[in-house]
């Protein structure tokens, strides 16, 4: 069963604190309900716990925020890239479709969401950590109560270096003004990164069977995941400003063999741990029934709607229940061309791509041509293993997996390969496609290895990461968007689709809308794109955050 703490006082005072991390004009101490005078006329925000309890509270009230984000992830990232399409509201100027058209803009919900619940968990971090340190109680309460708040914080930070580039670094519960409002360069958020992920690392547990909780291996595993990124030299604002209106990818430079080299050790280490195994059958990682299961390394926890912050809308934005198959998806692949992706052989193909759903062996929703579109199956509840046979309702309480050991394979399998070490970059590679049930790779590519991420980690988040990091983001859109099938022409025009085979006249709005989408990102890519918006506060006000990322308009 799960459990679940959380001290709602304490998330009270939080959310006040967070709430001027961003404030504009004046600091204004009225907006803090919950400050303490500390006899010198001065201020304090800190909630000093007197009981271990109480430091428990503090640190479980910085998940609450990331709750709120397993889904909107996928809503970001995802629909930024050629394989995803949003269809959250039926207005193409919404949110949703306004990032899978490559529209957007400052004042878009998704980088204002991201954006502020990071930084929202950063101040309760940071709440938690100058709580507990100048409290009474034992170190043996203290310090792993702080480890866990760190790894917190470093995990936040590269979450939004690699999504907004330089950001401020606020590390205090009453930051300055210049440290709310200064962007920080892309080396200092990457040494605060490692500073949180190791510093304290040794008060954290190796090992928890709960995933949601920290342990030095999940903090090595984002740790392998930093040095991966942070070696093949992120983009400066000054780069992307270079290409901002470019169709074409920036260069790739050398690599930093000593951050790469880095990566490799790291995940090495937690692999050679046999704490963590691949599953034999890829389908049983998903699902409630399977959440903590031996391949997770660490995971946000959610109960569901009216329970989280927010429930894990993995489920219902992917599909339309009950039995809905002609309503449009929140979100789904972009193309028929999904549904091949896989061979038929390969055991992540009944998952990842789905294409039709049953209930109570019932067939009831097509999810191809010509009603609808292939989904992600991996957060659909099933009532049977190993099939699509879903359960009639799609609770929102699935946890989030957000690192498990599939990907610490080809963490290694990247750093090896750019460190011109093939034949531990292809052993890597061949263990994921065995469980997979795919033959093994003679030699490998770039292009092999940037497919297994895909193939493995599809709809997880990490795409949209991958080609940024590689530099391969604006050639991978065009290419793969002008060869899709709802691209062509007769899905924009009502004569020429009637004359497609099977064609169903009523789904041409649908088609033609996926057409209009497909279209857009093939139009709309720029070099800007490698960042998102520096975005509103979530009342819609000036951050004040400067300078803007380039390409965007200012708040």
């Amino acid at each position: 069963m799960k459990k679940y703490f959380l001290n709602l006082v304490a998330f009270t005072a939080i959310t006040a604190v967070s709430a001027v991390l961003f404030s504009c004009g004046n600091d204004d101490e009225d907006d803090i309900t919950n400050g303490i005078d500390d006899g010198n006329g001065q201020t304090s925000y800190l909630q000093i716990p007197a009981t271990t309890a109480e430091a428990t509270a503090l640190v479980n009230a910085i998940y609450r925020p990331l709750q709120t984000l397993s889904s909107s992830y996928t809503f970001l990232l995802e629909s930024a890239t050629e394989t995803t399409i949003s269809f959250e509201e039926a207005d193409d100027t919404r949110d949703g479709p306004q990032v899978s058209i490559f529209e957007t803009v400052p004042s878009n919900w998704y980088p204002i969401k991201v954006f502020n619940r990071l930084y929202q968990s950063i101040s309760a971090t940071n709440l938690a950590i100058e709580s507990i340190a100048a409290s009474e109680l034992d170190d043996n309460v203290k310090k792993p109560n702080i480890a866990r708040a760190r790894f917190i914080r470093g995990y936040n930070y590269f979450q939004l270096v690699q999504l907004f580039g330089e950001v401020p670094l606020i590390l205090s519960v009453t930051p300055t003004d210049e440290e709310r409002t200064t962007r920080r360069s892309i080396e200092d958020v990457y040494n605060q990164i490692v500073k949180d992920l190791t510093e304290d690392i040794g008060h954290l547990p190796e090992f928890a069977t709960q995933k949601s909780n920290p342990t030095q291996l999940a903090a090595k595993t984002i740790l392998s995941k930093v040095y991966l990124t942070w070696g093949q030299k992120p983009l400066t604002q000054s780069e992307v400003e270079a290409i901002k209106t470019s169709r074409t990818d920036p260069a790739k430079p050398p690599v930093d063999d000593a951050k790469l080299q880095e990566a490799l050790k790291l995940a090495n280490e937690v692999i050679a741990s046999g704490r963590y195994s691949l599953l034999d059958n890829f389908n049983e990682i998903w699902g409630v029934i399977n959440e903590n299961n031996s391949e997770v390394i660490f995971s946000i926890q959610h109960h569901g709607d009216g329970v989280d912050a927010q429930g894990n809308h993995q489920t219902h934005c992917g599909f339309t229940w009950p039995k809905q198959a002609e309503r449009d998806p929140h979100l789904s692949f972009a193309d028929i061309y999904y549904e091949e992706f896989l061979s038929p052989h390969d055991s992540r193909r009944l998952y990842s791509f789905v294409t039709e759903v049953s209930y109570r062996d019932v067939h009831i929703d097509v999810l191809t041509w010509p009603i609808s579109i292939v989904r992600s199956g991996k957060w659909i509840h099933r009532s049977e293993e190993n099939t699509n046979i879903a359960v009639e309702n799609q609770p929102n309480s699935i946890d989030h997996i957000d690192f498990r050991l599939a990907e610490v394979y080809l963490i290694k399998a990247e750093a090896a390969f750019f460190l011109d070490l093939p034949g531990v970059a292809l052993e890597a590679v061949n263990t994921i496609r065995a469980r997979a049930g795919v033959e093994a790779l003679a030699t490998l590519t770039a292009q092999d290895l940037y497919n297994e991420w895909e193939y493995e980690l599809s709809q997880e988040q990490k795409h949209w990461l991958n080609l940024v990091r590689w530099r391969t983001y604006i050639a991978t859109v065009l290419t793969k968007v002008e060869q899709f099938e709802y691209y062509k022409d007769a899905y924009g025009n009502i004569d020429q689709f009637k004359q497609l085979p099977d064609a169903i006249e009523s789904r041409f709005p649908f088609y033609n809308r996926i057409h209009k989408h497909l279209r857009g990102k093939y139009n709309n890519i720029e070099g800007r794109f490698y960042r998102f918006p520096i975005p509103l506060s979530e009342q819609r006000t000036d951050l004040g955050i400067t300078p803007q990322n380039p390409g965007y308009s200012e708040p």
